[in-house]
């Protein structure tokens, strides 16, 4: 299967996250799902499963963010997401439903990245998108020094630098609890 239509994982990740298996309802905002879908994307990599979804990811200042999905849910602003994002035909310009994956894998690691990853507070989600030698750090770093092109976090990298997403645990987040709303590097 080929890669996913970004916004159509953001909203399967969250409906799982609305699930009552859980207990009460995991509540995400979009910097949150942010993160949650670049964990998912890694994971898929770092698994040999190629791509989850189509397109990219770019480092902004508070993390890894997918554009697209960043302005499907950009209407929410800081506040937990209530809407689900919607496709639109390029031709017509009506708005179409995305559709959603069905792979029971694909669904199984949504439920496992929102169970595992949905109840950290963006602060704890934004610190362990920016550790040491992460793919986000690496491209952050290289800016520096060199041009990149529009701070892409490529695949390669991911699957190269994936397995670096570690903090302390039991620590406070070093970011403290960041603005809901991330920006690109200026």
């Amino acid at each position: 299967m080929g890669a996913y239509d970004p916004r159509a994982v953001a909203n399967l990740m969250l409906d799982e996250a609305a699930n009552p298996r859980y207990g009460a309802e995991i509540r995400i905002t979009n910097l949150a799902l942010q993160k949650l879908l670049y964990f998912a994307h890694g994971i898929h990599l770092k698994r040999g499963n190629g791509p989850l979804v189509s397109g990219y990811f770019e480092a902004w200042q508070y993390g890894p963010v997918h554009p697209a999905v960043y302005r499907a849910f950009k209407a929410s602003g800081s506040n937990v997401i209530t809407m689900r994002a919607a496709g639109r035909d390029p031709l017509t310009g009506q708005a179409r439903e995305l559709v959603t994956p069905t792979d029971p894998e694909v669904r199984e690691l949504i439920a496992e990245v929102v169970w595992r990853y949905g109840k950290m507070s963006p602060g704890r989600l934004v610190d362990l998108s920016h550790a040491k030698g992460s793919p986000w750090d690496v491209v952050v770093d290289k800016s520096r020094t060199s041009v990149a092109f529009g701070m892409r976090i490529p695949d390669n990298v991911i699957i190269d630098r994936f397995q670096h997403h570690k903090v302390s645990v039991g620590a406070n987040p070093r970011a403290g609890e960041p603005p809901s709303d991330d920006t690109p590097f200026a």
